[in-house]
């Protein structure tokens, strides 16, 4: 099948191609003309047939709000469209009921497996209508890993679904690798351990700890043992807040993942080794900008 894919970045760039190797054609719109398959929104728009499928794979807020509208404007009835980024799961209502105006369905989609999703493939989580997700239903099958669609895709509920079950494990995320980082410091603090990164390349086989993030951390340390090469400045993409708050909104006590997000507040107030390994841990499995250590580097510096 087609499909139309905004957004070309770290991510929509590896999910173009992931789509096009499993014999999908995609026509892309960027910003960027290099990376773009189309000259615009509506030129994208234009080359495809209908129904059409357009998903949208950019920065959550104004932007993806922007180009929904856009989008509402130049689609007709029977098309769809999936919101890919992450997105607060509130808006995706008000998406859906603009689109619906004009017979246009919608979809929002969770997704995870970062940089790496290429040939990993990605954890996909929707909301919408049933029909809306068997629309689409190849695409998220060329997406997810291989196996069993039920370990690698949820059909999470309704309209606003996929992105709150995204926002509820990027929660998760934060706590485990604050655990993590909060271990390395510790190691890394005490006399009695010579070879820290031996022992948690120990920890990934056999272990109740061993995870992708730790082959991450492992892979991490082994360029840069002591992870001198970072600041310990660690953002936050507001999934983390997200969580907390529908936490206090539902009653439900989040106090590993509220004390993660509040590390990351820290962080920003004060170098430390164990926000050293958060930042690189983002930077290995998101390829996220981290701050680099030196004395010219400011706040402002990054790297891809």
């Amino acid at each position: 099948m087609q499909l139309g894919l905004v957004g070309l970045g770290k991510m929509g760039f590896n999910m173009r191609e992931r789509v096009r190797r499993a014999g999908h054609e995609v026509i892309g719109y960027d910003r960027n003309p290099e990376v773009s398959d189309s000259e615009s929104l509506a030129d994208m728009v234009a080359k495809l047939e209908a129904p059409r499928v357009v998903w949208v794979m950019v920065p959550a807020g104004d932007i993806t709000r922007n180009t929904v509208k856009e989008l509402s404007e130049l689609l007709s009835p029977g098309d769809l469209v999936i919101d890919g980024g992450n997105s607060k799961f509130t808006d995706d209502r008000v998406h859906a009921d603009l689109l619906a105006e004009k017979e246009i369905g919608y979809v929002d989609c969770g997704v995870s497996g970062g940089v790496w999703g290429l040939e990993n493939g990605y954890a996909l989580m929707v909301g919408g209508d049933a029909r809306h997700v068997e629309q689409a239903m190849p695409i998220f099958d060329a997406l997810r890993p291989e196996g069993p669609r039920e370990e690698g895709f949820a059909h999470a509920g309704k309209v606003g679904a996929g992105h709150y079950s995204k926002m509820v494990h990027n929660g998760i995320e934060y706590g485990l690798m604050q655990a993590y980082a909060e271990g390395f410091e510790l190691l890394d603090k005490t006399d009695v351990v010579d070879n820290v990164p031996a022992v948690i390349s120990a920890w990934q086989r056999g272990t109740v700890v061993r995870s992708w993030l730790l082959d991450l951390l492992v892979r991490a340390l082994a360029s840069d043992p002591e992870l001198d090469d970072l600041r310990g400045y660690v953002e936050d993409s507001g999934e983390g807040r997200w969580t907390v708050e529908e936490g206090i909104n539902n009653a439900v006590p989040l106090p590993v993942i509220s004390a993660a997000l509040f590390a990351r507040f820290q962080s920003r107030q004060e170098d430390s080794p164990a926000m050293r390994a958060v930042a690189a841990l983002r930077n290995q499995f998101g390829g996220h900008a981290v701050h680099l250590a030196g004395p010219s580097s400011g706040a402002g510096s990054t790297q891809g």
